[in-house]
């Protein structure tokens, strides 16, 4: 598979240098730059290039192939292929390199196996863990995950072992989107139901009355690849579409015929309600029984993401209420669920067993991604879909270590300002340095700066290989900076700047007299500070969770913040107020070590010079 070019940005001024790279040579391993995982024993200049459009078609693998090539080529990279993959996706790696097809391994058989390989290819029955990786003694030089989750491999060992991790990503896009389709029409229409009553040798015609899609509203919470068909599809149906998703590009959806709305309007004006969003800790039992309550009465629900962005026991008592009619489900918070799980059992549910990718064709689909995406990683080109980040020089790593940090948070706290459904189109980011421009190289940082943007609303793995793909996939234009300073490069960075524009902020504070969101941070004694808020200085440790507060400037308000914070044992790590003048606006930053309740903040809002105030996870 190539990999993507790289962003270009605008030309610089004088004195503001941009730093992308031009093309992928920029990137070539040296002294000063990455270095990706290529075996030394895979063929020089080796270029092979099978798309999945020029595959050959062939029907899903249903046995093991024989476990090992008997004719293994001496300098061919080994692929070991534990799991059931297509033949089309094999037929790929068999151009390129010895493949082993061994399924069922026990984890002591692929311990004993994998030192004798260079890639392993798994599904999700593969539990991939810190022992594989040792057990590689450092030849496994890349894990294909054939599918989007890699719950099952552990990132962290294979970055330290040098090892990149793989998935594919978009193959199943259009099976998980007819899957949907099909469980909200089956939902709609009781088939399920009517079915095993019709097999029960009853005849309950007027038990399954279902009601008609023409004209009803559907919310669709994720407005992704995934969502995006099922929004295609339900159009097609006649069904009125909407949509929530911060990231969501409004032309996209205009085209399609779909209007961005806040989560709010979604919730209580829809009718229907499909599920499409990754499960991050801000999606974490994001359907519980308060977004339920705000819900229309009689709404039906589906979910072919996640099992854990519903709260399981407040969608039963929502169920039992009547306040949710129906739900459609192919994914629950365990997996399988429990025979007796009330859920599963209840009687306005549809169920099924994570079917959303189970196509032949999306199984075809998803082998020749990972074949490509495998093949193009030994070879050592840069791949679109990898997870984990590539090996950095070490002494690269360290100088830039504590900025990266600082980046990654400044990115996060930027985007958690961001209000509306309008979506993210353009972030800049603006380095303050002594150092020339060939002694800074920011691809780390700018990839840092994405992953906190993009990350705590997304599934995908943000790094520095794939980070301006996955910022150009969701329309999102990340430019640099270079502000040249005065005095000696003694470290690389005075300060890092980053702006969003075109948006709206929760805290209107944060927005600066040019119109964007901007937040700017430094590194003092090795840890990130954020040092800046819209044109409020600060300056606050950027550890643990953030309350930005702005308030009339007057006597006794840090004390009266304070008071709150205490009584509701949620310590104060530090705290910094910055002011236009005295007695006039100021914002006042405070880091805590404990989430404070919504009670709490509430208590905060609530005092009378208060003007607004927000509560950031960092």
């Amino acid at each position: 598979m190539a990999a993507p070019s790289p962003t270009t940005a605008a030309a610089a001024t004088t004195h503001h240098r941009l730093l992308l790279p031009t093309s992928h040579r920029a990137l070539a391993p040296s002294s000063s730059s990455l270095r990706l995982p290529v075996r030394a024993s895979t063929t020089p200049g080796a270029r092979i290039r099978v798309s999945a459009a020029t595959a050959p078609a062939a029907a899903a693998s249903t046995a093991s192939p024989p476990s090992s090539a008997s004719g293994a080529v001496e300098g061919k990279p080994t692929v070991l292929v534990a799991e059931k993959l297509g033949a089309a996706g094999l037929a790929l790696l068999r151009e390129f390199a010895n493949v082993d097809c061994s399924y069922g391994l026990s984890p002591e058989e692929l311990r004993a196996k994998i030192s004798l390989c260079d890639a392993l290819i798994v599904r999700s029955g593969t539990k991939v863990g810190r022992d594989v990786f040792e057990a590689s003694g450092g030849r496994l030089r890349v894990v294909g995950r054939a599918g989007v989750g890699i719950d099952n491999v552990d990132l962290a060992a294979a970055t330290e072992h040098g090892c990149l991790v793989v998935n594919a990503p978009t193959a199943n896009t259009v099976a998980a989107a007819e899957h949907g389709i099909a469980l909200l029409t089956a939902m709609a229409r009781n088939i399920a139901q009517a079915d095993a009553s019709l097999k029960a040798g009853k005849w309950a015609r007027n038990k399954y009355v279902g009601v008609s899609l023409v004209g009803k509203t559907l919310a669709i919470l994720g407005f992704g690849k995934v969502g995006s068909e099922v929004a295609r599809r339900a159009k097609g149906l006649g069904m009125q579409v909407i949509a929530h998703d911060p990231y969501a590009s409004a032309d996209r959806a205009r085209a399609i015929g779909v209007e961005l709305v806040s989560m709010e309007e979604a919730m209580t004006t829809a009718d229907f309600i499909s599920l499409h969003m990754p499960l991050t800790p801000a999606t974490n039992k994001m359907l519980n029984d308060e977004a339920f309550a705000k819900m229309k009465k009689g709404v039906r629900i589906i979910n072919v993401a996640r099992g854990g962005v519903i709260d399981e026991e407040a969608l039963v008592r929502a169920l039992d209420a009547g306040i949710v009619a129906q739900a459609a489900l192919d994914v629950f918070t365990k997996e399988p669920p429990t025979a007796d799980d009330k859920l599963v059992l209840h009687e306005n549910v549809t169920v099924t067993p994570h079917l959303g990718a189970s196509t032949v064709e999306a199984q075809e689909g998803v082998a020749i991604e990972i074949a490509e995406a495998v093949t193009g990683a030994l070879r050592g080109e840069l791949a679109a879909s990898a997870v984990n980040a590539p090996m950095v020089p070490a002494e690269v790593l360290s100088e830039l270590a504590p900025f990266v940090v600082l980046a990654e948070k400044l990115g996060r706290l930027a985007v958690q300002l961001v209000a509306g459904g309008g979506g993210i189109k353009s972030v800049k980011v603006t380095y303050a340095s002594a150092r020339a421009p060939d002694d800074l190289d920011t691809r780390l940082l700018r990839a840092m700066i994405t992953k906190g943007v993009i990350e705590p609303i997304s599934d995908v793995f943000v790094n520095l290989v794939n980070a301006d793909f996955t910022a150009k996939q969701r329309g999102i234009r990340i430019s640099e900076e270079r502000i040249l300073m005065d005095g000696l490069p003694e470290t690389p960075l005075d300060h890092i700047q980053v702006q969003i524009a075109n948006v709206e902020s929760k805290f209107p504070s944060a927005i600066a007299e040019t119109g964007e969101i901007t937040v700017e941070g430094k590194v003092k004694d090795g840890v990130p500070h954020l040092t800046k808020v819209g044109a409020f200085e600060v300056d606050v440790s950027m550890e643990g969770s953030l309350i930005l507060c702005r308030q009339v400037d007057q006597p006794g308000m840090i004390g009266s913040v304070g008071s709150v914070l205490g009584e509701e044992n949620v310590n104060v790590s530090f705290m910094s107020v910055g002011r236009i003048a005295p007695r006039k606006r100021a914002v006042m930053a405070i880091g805590v070590d404990e989430e404070p309740s919504k009670a709490t903040l509430t208590k905060i809002g609530e005092i009378p010079a208060i003007e607004e105030f927000v509560f950031l996870k960092l």
